[in-house]
């Protein structure tokens, strides 16, 4: 059968056309779809906004030191980790969960690292140091029962997810379960190698004027002694192990969800449990529907754990936090806290949960050094009596989203910037905070990513070949 090259020529030219079309089309319907969006269920959600200011000034007496701090929050989150008597048992409301707690039911709080240059690594990195493998509520989380089974962070130490911990404290940094020998660890204690952690709770320290005290080493623990809260719970019976005594609550044995949801109770009001205002819970109190009990217990504390106060009274007011810390300079717990010294100078790193967002939904800055008179990013002012003046001007910090970056990641041949830091180069001089938001976002998504971009690659290569195909046919030919 005898072909038609004219009618030929048509048919490729029309496939090829139809080819280019079809793929313009594909690729204009999806532009701008991407995959950056929330998924709950792989521990995804980003914020709305990716940085926020935070302020600081400090000021020491020569026996105290003080920092007082500022930012900005469109509300204040003081109820937090609260117990339902809902259809004739106690449920669980406000623990913490990927984003912001639906219910609001979730505190702000204020962190502070700080070293003395016994970790060598946070001077230049900050808190990336602290994250490392399969970390909670981070996509590949170490999974429960995996925690539970180590011998050392399970079996000994009561842990049941991965939290901060130092690289050091770890034979392979790629590898969360390689803790150290307890014996080196030990020694490492000794030797300064841990991070001092001041942890401001809105909820669970700061209506009895505390601040949490912690350390960051193989994990974080809290400090020596008592902290300055505990558990309301009874996980054989089921039930809390306390409830409010009416007597010493104004007639209350419970707080009132309904409350809770129109935030009636402020900071005047009884939002929180102290421990001297409760008694021994009674099963057979006629319990309402909506009654409801907090699940975290107040107590004053003992030992290095109950080292930090609050100065005067850490409120919300006009859509800003202002919050006042103090220590004694010297605890007399080396092995818990950094010593602060007149004309030392030291590495601090702040971070901020707000909107009622917990765990690694935070906003964290770069690590900055802190002079005792001596210069530093900010001075500490040396002062005499018995409170600062404040009248220094403010320090600025810009806080931003981390998203799941690791110490691992950040070390691996996935990171451009590896031999930068094989090299000490401080992260700060190759990058600014909203480009350190962004990356952190791209890490949330990078498979997604890697799809996405060979979808766009295998588009491209396509519409080459069909305009190319589409260009060849419509060239003029000469017969023979």
């Amino acid at each position: 059968m005898e072909t038609n090259p004219a009618q030929e020529h048509k048919t490729l030219l029309a496939i090829s056309v139809i080819l280019f079309l079809a793929v313009l089309g594909v690729s204009w319907l999806f532009h701008g779809t991407g995959v950056v969006h929330n998924d709950l269920k792989r521990n995804i959600y980003i914020p709305s906004e990716l940085t926020m200011p935070l302020q600081v000034k400090a000021a020491y007496n020569g026996e105290k030191i003080f920092f007082r701090y500022r930012w900005p929050a469109q509300q204040p989150s003081i109820y937090h980790d609260m117990m339902k008597f809902e259809g004739g048992q106690w449920k669980r409301y406000g623990d913490s969960v990927p984003g912001p707690q639906p219910d609001g039911i979730y505190e702000d709080r204020l962190t502070m690292l700080v070293d003395d240059g016994s970790v060598p690594e946070f001077e230049h990195y900050g808190g990336y140091i602290t994250i490392g493998d399969r970390m909670r509520f981070f996509t590949n989380e170490a999974k429960p029962d995996e925690v539970k089974a180590h011998p050392y962070l399970g079996k000994k130490k009561g842990q049941t997810e991965v939290g901060k911990h130092l690289p050091g404290t770890r034979s392979d940094i790629n590898n969360w379960a390689s803790v150290l020998p307890e014996e080196e660890l030990a020694a490492q204690r000794k030797a300064g190698y841990f991070l001092d952690l001041w942890h401001w709770r809105a909820h669970r320290s700061n209506p009895i004027d505390m601040s949490d005290d912690q350390v960051v080493a193989e994990g974080r623990f809290g400090d020596k002694g008592k902290g300055v809260f505990f558990t309301n719970w009874d996980g054989k019976k089921k039930q809390p192990v306390l409830m409010f005594e009416p007597e010493k609550t104004g007639g209350r044995a419970a707080l009132k969800w309904d409350d809770l949801m129109q935030r009636k109770l402020g900071f005047e009001d009884l939002y929180y449990m102290r421990e001297d205002q409760a008694k021994p819970f009674d099963p057979n109190h006629p319990w309402k529907e909506g009654d409801v009990l907090p699940r975290r217990v107040l107590r004053s504390g003992d030992g290095s754990h109950a080292d930090i106060s609050v100065v005067g009274k850490a409120r919300w007011n006009d859509g800003y936090w202002e919050v006042t810390l103090a220590r004694a300079m010297d605890t007399g717990s080396p092995e818990d806290d950094k010593i602060f010294r007149d004309h030392g100078v030291y590495t601090v790193a702040f971070a901020v949960h707000r909107d009622s967002m917990g765990s690694r939904w935070h906003y964290v800055s770069l690590p900055a050094s802190l002079g005792l008179t001596h210069r530093g990013d900010f001075t500490a002012v040396r002062f005499q009596g018995a409170e600062p003046k404040w009248d220094q001007p403010w320090f600025d910090v810009k806080l931003f989203y981390p998203g799941q970056v690791s110490w691992p990641l950040l070390n691996s041949t996935k990171h451009a910037g590896a031999e930068r830091i094989k090299q000490g180069v401080p992260v700060k001089f190759r990058h600014s905070e909203i480009q350190l938001a962004h990356y952190g976002v791209e890490m949330e998504f990078n498979g997604q990513i890697r799809v996405q971009w060979l979808y766009t690659l295998a588009a491209g290569i396509l519409l080459i070949i069909g305009l190319g195909i589409a260009l060849n046919l419509l060239l003029p030919r000469k017969e023979g």
